[in-house]
């Protein structure tokens, strides 16, 4: 079968390669011919679309016909337009209670259970800058665990990792952009994958050290140090008693083991970037597979990126859990409205070069395969970024699309582990927590081996169903979250990914 019919109302389907103009393809049990050529993973024309009419794929609106389509014809940009499609949000019409798995038949994962009751998938130190004026001095101070070779005889130790960010001052020391990097800095410090941090600030920046511990409650201890630049005396006498602190907290961290913890307290953060066609059909739906699985374990899966649902959000406040929730959604799309309108961006314009050339061609389109990676089942709440989440099963997370920028707010919201769908073939990793990257098709997953752990286009060649893909992506969750090392943890990726999101001006 050349074509992917996704729904019974679509008027389009999806192209499983390259489709020259005239080659006869198989349509409802006839042979329709392509009257354009038709790339690989781009939608074709199967039932005739006048002017102005909806453009239908997932069985939903993606967009609408710029001029009349016969089928056999590729549809993209020059034929297909974003339009104006306004759906109705219909608050909890498809909720449905999740069936919990009984508690004595959940799945387990060897973790490292921290003082609070938390559940860490890693055992890091970190060095957290408060402002990029003490980056320098944290990358040092990482650089000489690295470097010196003095934690092989720490084996238990992951590693020692910089937090460094390019914020921190130049803003106010009030309001929503402040707030948003108070919370992620809070989130990562008090993070269970963390053994011992040490937080670093010049001493003259925006973002006080002292602010920061009176706002959210942070106390010093054995596994919680803070300094200054200015008070230690400068640059090198910093490194050196930055050297000295992580040093006495070696021994403890190191003797931190793992053991069996339920799967119930794994928090995954699902993500895409670089996404095709292909992704809403596989990748995403096969990660919505385990999402469900976790949850109905008794996990939670904290579900991102707030533009790239933009015209798929009718999806999730449907099955929100209540009326408060789904409208908590709906405030978070008006404040990217508003946000996107006053910086003269365009949120009906979001796919990028590398998903258009993939087949996609609205954020309608891209947003209605992200979604899938959700999963099925009700939405228990909605946070604003790196805010901590408090409830269990699926919960959105408010973020931008960009993956590194959502990834840390997720993380800092509490996620221990992070599942990333890609179909043009994304580089991402983020330390402390291990990232999974789930390959939308098989030539992907061939030709970027190293950087992919699972290869999902099985579901396109009927090698496994989506549900088996699922089950297969849940088990790899539990090895990985267990200790097992994934593709991007391999390659050392994690250290530069750190990206709090900016909000406001920078003064």
């Amino acid at each position: 079968m050349d074509l992917i019919h996704i729904h019974n109302d679509d008027n389009v389907a999806v192209s499983k390669a390259p489709l020259p103009a005239g080659t006869l393809v198989n349509w409802s049990g006839s042979m329709m011919p392509l009257v354009t050529d038709v790339p690989a993973m781009h939608k074709v024309c199967v039932r005739p679309i006048a002017a102005g009419e909806a453009v239908i794929k997932y069985g939903q609106v993606i967009g609408f016909a710029r001029e009349d389509i016969a089928p056999g014809t590729h549809v993209h940009e020059y034929n297909m337009e974003a339009g104006n499609h306004q759906v109705e949000h219909d608050f909890c019409r498809d909720y449905v209670p999740t069936e919990f798995v009984a508690p004595e038949e959940r799945a387990t994962f060897m973790g490292y259970r921290r003082p609070n009751g938390k559940a860490g998938t890693r055992n890091y130190l970190a060095v957290v800058s408060t402002v990029n004026c003490s980056v320098t001095v944290s990358r040092a101070i990482t650089a000489h665990f690295r470097d010196s070779g003095k934690l092989r005889d720490f084996p238990n130790v992951d590693g020692v990792v910089a937090l460094g960010h390019d914020s921190g001052c130049g803003m106010s020391t009030s309001g929503e952009g402040y707030q948003t990097l108070l919370r992620t800095l809070h989130g990562y410090i008090a993070h269970p994958n963390f053994a011992g941090v040490l937080l670093i600030g010049l001493g003259c920046e925006a973002m006080q050290i002292t602010s920061l511990m009176r706002e959210t409650g942070l106390q010093e201890g054995d596994s919680f140090q803070v300094m200054t630049i200015q008070q230690q005396g400068g640059t090198r006498a910093a490194i050196e008693s930055g050297i000295e602190r992580l040093t006495e907290m070696l021994p403890a961290a190191n003797a931190c083991e793992r053991e069996a913890i339920p799967a119930s307290e794994l928090t995954l953060a699902v993500q895409c970037g670089g996404s095709d066609a292909y992704s809403g059909i596989t990748a995403n739906a096969g990660l919505g597979a385990a999402a469900d699985i976790l949850v109905r374990q008794g996990g939670t899966v904290i579900y991102s990126e707030t533009p790239e649902i933009y015209g798929a959000e009718h999806l999730l406040t449907r099955r929100a859990c209540s009326p408060q929730v789904a409208q908590k959604l709906v405030e978070r799309i008006k404040w990217w409205e508003h946000y996107t309108a006053i910086n003269g961006v365009e949120l009906n314009n979001n796919p990028s070069p590398g998903n258009k050339a993939g087949g996609l061609t609205t954020i309608a389109e891209k947003s209605l395969g992200a979604q899938a990676k959700g999963g099925t089942t009700a939405l228990q709440d909605v946070y604003l970024y790196g805010e901590q989440v408090r409830e269990k099963g699926l919960v959105f997370m408010d973020s931008p699309g960009f993956d590194p920028v959502s990834v840390t707010g997720q993380v800092a919201s509490g996620a221990n582990i992070v599942c990333f769908t890609t179909g043009r073939g994304s580089a991402f990793g983020g330390k402390p927590v291990p990232s999974i990257k789930l390959a939308s098709n098989s030539n992907l997953f061939e030709r970027m081996r190293e950087d992919m752990d699972i290869d999902c286009g099985g579901i396109l060649d009927k090698r496994f169903t989506v549900a088996e893909c699922g089950e297969m992506i849940f088990q790899h969750i539990l090895a990985i979250a267990s200790g097992e090392q994934s593709a991007s943890e391999r390659l050392d990726y994690g250290d530069n990914e750190f990206a709090p999101w900016h909000i406001g001006a920078v003064v």
